[in-house]
Parts: structure tokens; C-alpha cells; sequence
């Protein structure tokens, strides 16, 4: 492995930063509803930030996948702006300081890249690192929003009940990998993992998104901004019900998802042995895809938006 402190620059001037909380938002990877996402744009909207550490993207990003964008007026080229990964002091809304760590997910030198960020999190004694995103799951959107929390020791996700059980092997990410090197290293990491109904995962679910804030506004005890997102979840909510009036084929899956949403939760407290689990994939035969239906509602969704009822 490279020496990690050459993959970062810390700007000069910012000595006082020591005990803050840390926000991962490192886009690229699984977010269902975009709800990660757009928990950080409402973030990155509303409050102030200062760079105060970056890292040096050439050698992290595949920019032939994700090509940066470059500008041409006329006869020649005007501006390039390179894609960027920094670390950036905000102020909540109570002029609390904190840390986002945000850009693209690294392409490349992954332990690298998160051996750099846990110097980071020594240099600057960060206590707590955050991160939250969206997973599809079949679930109904006339529920509660449900979480699987995960953190490097258990005292940080009590309180938190999780309708996943048992042992699952998925792809992993930079912000998974950074959590485990993180807890490897004595360091606390918790992240949350919002349940956003999978036919809605392909479209923007502000309603997760308002949850995903609130999770972590919970495990850091900063004051986030959720207005924005509070008022384009209710217009989507409606949105979402109409659509739904329309279909029985969506009406059906939904009700399906209901009744084994309703079983699961009905079942908290009982022998583990026997209780639902909500399943990460849809499973029952002769209903529509995720996929499919929820390629239906964006395309709703959008006509709406074009109709100016967006």
C-alpha cells in the first residue's frame, strides 16, 4: 500500500477543528430513492461548509466511466470542473459545527483511501462517523419508514429494531469498507440503511430521505435542515396515491407488501425462530417486478412533473 497521506491535502487554518461528528456521502453506489442523496444535496443547500481537506481524485476516479464535465463557448474550451473528494466543516442550524466527507465513491485504491480517511479521523479526533442510504425492500409505502441500522459496536444501533435477520454476502462499497476498517481501528461508525418500498427505488422518494435526516440528526444530535424535503414528500405522497387509485396491478402488490409488513411487525417479541422476515427482493409469483412497476411510476411521476404538477 502507498503511503495513505499522500492521497490528501489538509488546508491550512483550521487547527480548531477536533471532536466533531463526520458525515460519509460518497456517491456511486446502492441509493434507493435516492434518499442518501438527497439527504446531502438538502444539506449541502442550505447550510454553509468550508473545504478543509481534499483528496486527490486522479488517482481515485476512473474518469473514463464518470467523465467530468468541461465547457465550450463557441470556438474553445472556457472550464473543466474535476470531479472532487473533500472533507468539509457545516454548521448545522444551531451553528453547531460538523464534517462531510462527500464526492464520488473511489474507482480505485480502496484501502488506501480509507487508510487516509481514519488518519483524517485521528488528526481531527472525530468521536462519530454517520453515513445513510437507501436500500429497496418489500415494503409498503403506506407504513412507517424501517431502517437496518449497522455500527462498529452495538451500543450505537440500540433502540433500533431491523426487519433483516441473519447472514447476507452483497457487494460491498467504499463506505462499507471505511466502516469495517474504521471499527477494525477502535474508531465508532453507524450507518443506516433506510427500507425504501422497491417500486419506488427507482425514482426520488423524499419521504426516506426526511428519515435518513432524521437518523442521523438522532445518532449525532445535530440540527438538520428537513423543510425542503418535508414539503416534496407530502406533494409526492399524493402523487404516489393517485397513482396507485389508477392500477390495480399496483394496488395488489402493495397490499401484498401490507400484509407482510403487518405480519412481521405483529411478530416482534416472539421466539425469534418464528418471525417474518421481510424479504430484500420480491418473491411472489404472478406479481410485477420491482422493476416494472417502478419504471410505471417514475414515468407517472414525470408526466406529472411536465404537466407542472410536479
Amino acid at each position: 500500500m502507498r503511503d495513505p497521506a499522500d492521497l490528501y491535502e489538509i488546508h491550512p487554518g483550521f487547527d480548531d477543528v477536533q471532536g466533531l461528528a463526520m458525515l460519509v456521502c460518497l456517491d456511486g453506489f446502492v441509493d434507493a430513492g435516492q434518499a442518501g442523496t438527497q439527504m446531502s444535496t438538502a444539506l449541502f443547500e442550505s447550510l454553509s461548509g468550508e473545504e478543509i481537506a481534499v483528496f486527490d481524485t486522479d488517482r481515485l476516479v476512473d474518469h473514463r466511466t464518470r467523465r467530468p464535465k468541461m465547457t465550450f463557448v463557441e470556438n474553445a474550451w472556457t472550464d473543466y470542473a474535476p470531479h472532487r473528494i473533500a472533507l468539509t466543516r457545516y454548521h448545522d442550524l444551531d451553528r453547531q459545527p460538523f464534517l462531510v466527507l462527500h464526492g464520488p465513491e473511489p474507482d480505485l485504491e480502496w484501502e488506501t483511501f480509507c487508510a487516509a480517511v481514519q488518519q483524517l479521523v485521528e488528526h481531527f479526533g472525530i468521536t462519530l462517523s454517520v453515513s445513510a442510504s437507501g436500500i429497496p425492500m418489500a415494503v409498503p409505502h403506506t407504513r412507517p419508514i424501517s431502517v437496518t441500522p449497522h455500527g462498529t459496536r452495538e451500543e450505537l444501533v440500540i433502540g433500533h429494531n431491523s426487519p433483516l435477520e441473519g447472514s447476507y454476502e452483497v457487494p460491498a462499497s467504499v463506505s462499507a469498507l471505511l466502516e469495517f476498517r474504521l471499527g477494525q481501528a477502535g474508531r465508532d461508525f453507524v450507518g443506516y440503511a433506510v427500507h425504501v418500498p422497491s417500486y419506488l427505488a427507482q425514482t426520488q422518494y423524499p419521504r426516506a430521505s426526511v428519515a435518513a435526516t432524521e437518523f442521523v440528526a438522532g445518532a449525532t444530535g445535530l440540527a438538520l435542515p428537513t423543510e425542503e424535503l418535508e414539503e416534496a414528500a407530502g406533494a409526492t405522497d399524493v402523487q404516489i396515491a393517485e397513482r396507485v387509485a389508477e392500477s390495480e396491478e399496483v394496488q395488489r402488490v402493495v397490499a401484498e407488501y401490507e400484509r407482510r409488513y403487518d405480519a412481521m411487525m405483529s411478530s416482534r417479541g416472539d421466539d425469534p425462530g418464528d418471525r417474518t422476515v421481510l424479504p430484500l427482493a420480491d418473491d411472489e409469483s404472478g406479481l410485477p417486478t420491482a422493476d416494472e412497476l417502478g419504471a410505471e411510476l417514475e414515468r407517472f411521476l414525470a408526466e406529472r412533473e411536465g404537466d407542472g404538477n410536479g
